[in-house]
């Protein structure tokens, strides 16, 4: 299948608007959850933009026992959090700011309750007592190269107590940057890199990975875990985070955390990355709902949407009645003709037998009419036989391999949209083919000029056998009566009265028997006019309730492809 290249980077707020996009269109089509996790990025991206942009919230993650309490300790200058062995030991997460002034709704936010402000807006730190040193006698505190840092100290992701993993889990989802504090020992734990690692990877751009309490190990031993704990986060897709090797105790690797952490403060792009990071989350999350690769455009159907209509049309051609319509034109111009040429005195004869297309209720006066109840004008149902089992269930099917043909090549969920969008307004089907064929001009309401010389012919034809029957009736009377003959002219050896007689009634046989053959073929002509007005009149309908809906859905399909390659990978043909 082919892919959309896709080259310009776009903006979060492009990212953000394509992944709203690319939830809408997916909205009733793919998994509920995965939707409701886009718009909830989407809402959560809001609020965040709106808040201070000039403060990062920096979370530090991490087991019971990790040391993480204790970094944030010798990182904030305070004794802030308390330190233990016990578990749990920090019940609520709490904040340490540099230069706060501005970050209270950011905190509101993350519903931060304990806060501690170490640097104002003057750029004077705070008092604290007790502050402790990083291992070489001096006071291991970021002071203004840290302004606007949020420096957060989360509960133990492996709390014992529910409500504080659930604490984690709401702040890992909202703060600007992660800092995963890990421990020589825990350091490969499958708690923290299915739960939370390898989820993550999206989010490589604002983690960071701290190997604590490396004074355990000698240097070559901390070297291997440091490396092994590269391995593994290579392998939970998170190449390129950085990987810090520290200790609290002696102060190694803190000037290499705290040069990192401030770097990413100054920057003031975390929490843009953070939010980009989330969009891709939930584009990916609606790529596998979907089954779709970013980009994936679907495969064009064979012969066009002309491939789909043609085999839809006969099949709703069948189920419309249009045989029996197109049969019934060519009886009426039959029966029309033959009333309008045949021999005058026995016309009314013809004009007994109902005419073929008044009984289907087509005819001019019947259309003219309407239906019952309904108003003069009014095109009303007509009275073709309903399509049979057999006609219905080859309507059926011929609904069932358009929408096959095409959602073919598509993923189920969206292939599964496809043949709904097929049937969704199955229900209209019957009355709009019926509404459909009463309303198409079966181009009956015009005699053609013929009848009415070939009538005139039949007049002239009857007026002769009249004058001859006359002229034969007067010359019996003269006879009767015994009266003088009268002078008979003749034509040939026959008396004019007999020739106008015998010669009128042949004239007229001859003009109904040409009449005829001239009606079958003009019956003929004007069913074939009938049958291509019909079929298109019906073609209408099939791609207005089925192809139409078909290609709407797969346009959706096409749109949703575009906005979630967009939102996924920041980038744009």
């Amino acid at each position: 299948m082919k892919l959309l290249r896709r080259e310009k980077a776009v903006s979060l707020d492009d990212r953000l608007t394509a992944l709203a996009r690319a939830a809408d269109l997916a909205d009733g089509r793919l998994d509920a959850e995965a939707v409701s996790a886009a718009r909830s990025v989407i809402s959560r991206a809001g609020v965040r933009a709106s808040l201070s942009v000039d403060h990062t919230a920096v979370a530090l993650a991490g087991a019971t026992g990790s040391g993480k309490s204790s970094l944030f300790n010798l990182l904030s200058g305070t004794s802030l959090a308390t330190v233990g062995v016990t578990r749990p030991t920090t019940s609520t997460a709490q904040a340490a700011l540099w230069e706060g002034a501005g970050a209270g709704p950011l905190l509101d936010w993350l519903e931060i309750p304990r806060r501690h402000e170490l640097l104002d807006a003057s750029g004077a730190s705070s008092p604290s007592a007790d502050r402790p040193s990083d291992g070489s006698g001096q006071v291991a505190r970021m002071d203004e190269a840290a302004a606007g840092l949020i420096l957060l100290d989360l509960p133990d992701h492996d709390s014992i107590e529910p409500s504080h993993r659930l604490e984690v889990d709401r702040l890992v989802e909202l703060v600007d940057l992660l800092v995963w504090v890990l421990d020589p020992q825990k350091y490969a734990d499958a708690a923290v890199h299915d739960r939370y690692l390898r989820p993550l990877a999206r989010h490589r751009g604002v983690m960071v990975v701290v190997l604590n309490q490396i004074d355990r190990l000698s240097p070559a031993a901390a070297e291997r875990c440091l490396k092994d704990l590269r391995r593994l986060l290579d392998e939970d897709g998170l190449t390129g985070v950085p990987v810090v090797g520290v200790s609290t105790r002696t102060g190694a690797g803190i000037p290499e955390l705290r040069s990192l952490l401030t770097s990413r403060v100054a920057d003031r792009r975390s929490w843009s990355a953070r939010l980009a990071a989330d969009a891709g989350m939930a584009a990916d999350a609606l790529v596998r709902a979907s089954g779709v690769s970013p980009g994936e455009t679907p495969p064009g159907v064979a012969g066009g949407p002309d491939g789909l209509a043609r085999p839809l049309r006969d099949a709703l051609s069948q189920a419309a009645g249009v045989p029996a319509v197109v049969e019934a034109v060519a009886k009426s111009h039959r029966h029309r003709s033959v009333a309008a040429t045949g021999w005058p005195p026995t016309r009314w004869v013809r004009r007994l037998r109902p005419d073929p297309l008044r009984r289907l209720r087509l005819d001019t006066a019947s259309r003219s009419a309407g239906g019952a109840g309904e108003p003069q004008g009014v095109v009303g149902r007509t009275s073709i036989p309903v399509a049979t089992v057999v006609q219905r269930s080859r309507m059926d099917t011929a609904i069932r391999e358009a929408a096959g043909a095409a959602s073919a090549g598509l993923p189920a969920p969206w292939a599964a949209a496809v043949r709904q969008a097929a049937r969704s307004r199955g229900d209209e089907l019957e009355d709009s083919l019926d509404r459909a064929v009463a309303t198409t001009s079966l181009g009956v309401s015009k005699r053609p000029l013929w009848w009415r010389l070939a009538g005139l012919a039949q007049w002239l034809a009857l007026a002769t056998v009249v004058a001859g029957g006359i002229w034969l009736l007067a010359l019996v009377a003269i006879d009767y009566l015994r009266l003088p003959q009268l002078y008979l002219p003749t034509a040939g050896e026959l008396p004019w009265p007999t020739t106008l007689l015998v010669g009128g009634v042949l004239l007229g046989l001859l003009i109904a028997l040409l009449s005829r053959v001239a009606a079958w073929f003009g019956g003929r002509r004007r069913a074939r006019k009938a049958a291509k007005a019909l079929r298109s009149s019906v073609d209408r309908v099939g791609r207005e309730l089925v192809l139409e809906p078909v290609e709407e859905e797969l346009t959706r399909y096409r749109h949703f492809t575009e906005a979630v390659t967009v939102a996924g990978d920041g980038a744009r043909g």
